[in-house]
């Protein structure tokens, strides 16, 4: 699923003090990306002896990355609010490409994705080499995948999705997808699984439309990515994290989406239902 909006994306500018800017970062975050990729999948293979699938040390490192990405960038992270630290379930709306590095920086994740991620060109490939959680659509995989998050959360990882299905211009909230809050559901999970709501908000650099910072529609990642870049006076982001909500306490699928969905909705600005 892409989103489309009503209004098609503005073209970025891109002139010459642009590319001035851009190429500089593009070159250091480069080598940070790659370089702690290449180490990443080092210290996997070490950490995989002594730890199995728990990942003390490449969660670290991957938080690490992620921080020095956006230093970078020089794009500027307010956050607010009691952040979880192990074991629980983060939902959060989805507006670009930064989201990953923003939501990674403030916790160490473990990252949940439809399976249809796997396959994208950069995104894919670094999705699959950090750990992600692929989930199908297929009722005849349900059972496997719940034991897959289950086994995941009782390691004390922090399982994170986006729950509108696509990512957004970054003004709005998507009604969340009931069906891909089963998976939380299942046996042995629900007792003691918490689900923390985050909101994520974008302030646009000056001069610049407010929907810069989103990546929808027909967008390509390069041109965005470069973009982004490209900016010498950067906007800001907000993360916002909500109250965990105690997924016993709450009765089926359709109710969870609900909760979580309104409390995101509160946290970005919007009344629920808007």
């Amino acid at each position: 699923m892409t989103w489309v909006p009503d209004a098609p994306p503005t073209a970025p500018r891109m002139g010459a003090l642009h590319w001035v800017v851009a190429l500089p970062r593009l070159v250091l975050a480069a080598v940070l990306i790659f370089g702690g990729l290449g180490s990443y999948l080092v210290l996997r293979q070490v950490e995989r002896l002594f730890t199995g699938a728990r990942r003390p040390v490449t969660s670290r490192l991957q938080q690490g990355v992620s921080r020095g990405t956006l230093a970078i960038m020089g794009l500027k992270v307010r956050r607010i609010g009691e952040p979880l630290h192990e074991g629980g379930v983060l939902v959060a709306n989805h507006a670009s490409w930064l989201d990953i590095f923003v939501l990674s920086a403030g916790q160490r994740l473990t990252f949940v994705a439809k399976s249809e991620v796997a396959g994208w060109p950069v995104i894919g490939w670094l999705a699959r080499a950090t750990g992600t959680l692929f989930i199908r659509r297929d009722r005849k995989e349900a059972g496997a995948q719940v034991q897959q998050i289950g086994a995941a959360a009782a390691r004390g990882e922090l399982l994170l999705f986006f729950p509108e299905g696509t990512s957004t211009d970054g003004r709005r909230i998507l009604p969340f997808k009931a069906p891909l809050f089963a998976a939380f559901l299942g046996p042995g999970l629900a007792e003691d699984l918490r689900l923390q709501p985050i909101a994520i908000r974008y302030s646009a650099p000056p001069g610049e439309e407010p929907r810069f910072y989103g990546w929808f529609g027909s967008q390509g990642f390069a041109p965005h990515f470069l973009a982004v870049l490209g900016r010498w006076r950067q906007g800001r982001v907000e993360v916002h994290y909500g109250a965990p909500i105690a997924v016993r306490d709450v009765p089926g699928r359709k109710a969870l989406a609900a909760a979580a969905e309104a409390s995101v909705r509160e946290m970005f600005g919007e009344a629920p239902g808007a």
